[in-house]
């Protein structure tokens, strides 16, 4: 069984030594899932489309894990693009191999701004693995409530620069990720 990560900055673990995607290749390969990171820093969803035919296609992972946003959200691609082009890389996947497609959303930012931003495209995410049924993997609540679970302050899981989980933060992630792929 192969899970394949597409994405930007967080997927591709920014400022970490060891990221989410890491963290699940370790959990997954006792089970004999082989897990792959197809991830760059910076890219937007529309890296993701230009860039499917070889990140993603030769590989045809049995699961694919598409997340992008953030970087979408901060550099100036409108929601209706982000939407749009997950919906073409989830249709291509299907066409080309038909894996089980989990869309997962982002972290908690401290400052409400950001955070409203954030939202416009988590709620994308949400439409787009329900209207195409993936599987949601809504991380942003997960975070929140694991936050208050366990007194956790957002400062405690994040970089110096919000938009980036800190080692900690990405375990949050793969804590939230894990139940949607087992």
């Amino acid at each position: 069984m192969r899970l394949l990560v597409r994405g930007g900055s967080i997927p591709a673990g920014r400022g970490v030594g060891r990221g989410y995607a890491e963290i699940l290749r370790d959990a997954l390969a006792p089970r004999g899932v082989e897990v792959l990171n197809r991830s760059r820093c910076g890219e937007t969803s529309f890296d993701g489309i230009g860039t499917f035919r070889e990140d993603v296609l030769p590989f045809r992972p049995d699961l694919l894990l598409i997340h992008f946003g953030m970087d979408d959200a901060f550099a100036a691609v409108y929601r209706s693009e982000f939407k749009e082009n997950l919906v073409r890389m989830v249709r291509l996947a299907r066409r080309r191999f038909d894996p089980v497609i989990l869309l997962p959303t982002g972290h908690v930012l401290p400052r409400p701004y950001d955070m409203e931003a954030a939202e416009i495209f988590y709620r994308a995410i949400r439409e787009v693995a329900v209207d195409l049924d993936c599987r949601f993997v809504p991380v942003h609540i997960f975070w929140a409530g694991f936050l208050r679970e366990t007194d956790l302050d957002l400062s405690d899981v994040l970089q110096a620069d919000p938009r980036w989980p800190n080692e900690k933060g990405h375990e949050i992630l793969a804590r939230a990720i894990l139940p949607s792929i087992k």
